[in-house]
């Protein structure tokens, strides 16, 4: 159960840093009231679940799967621009998140 929370808690890291970005330091209604959201729900996901997984595992995993997921919606929406290097880089994060879950 820790890890499926753990898993979330990582999508909201996503949810709550593209609202960041547009909530232009937090003017626009809509994205700051869903960056506080989305920021409570990922942190507490995550305080979670790092009482039953070692504190480095969890804080490596919920920031590799935010960042790649932050990236990776940044790149669909053209916020971001695409190559083939930085998927191939964002492709390792993956492989390290699951190589540190098979490791647990």
């Amino acid at each position: 159960m820790s890890w499926l929370v753990l898993i979330a808690s990582g999508v909201l890291e996503a949810v709550w840093a593209t609202a960041l970005g547009r909530s232009a330091g937090f003017t626009r209604l809509v994205p700051t009231i869903v960056f506080f959201v989305a920021l409570t729900a990922s942190m507490g996901g995550l305080a979670y679940a790092m009482r039953s997984l070692p504190v480095g595992t969890s804080y490596a995993v919920w920031v590799g799967i935010g960042a790649t997921l932050t990236v990776a919606v940044a790149m669909v929406t053209g916020t971001e621009s695409v190559s083939v290097l930085k998927a191939l880089l964002l492709l390792g994060i993956v492989g390290c998140v699951i190589g540190l879950k098979l490791l647990h």
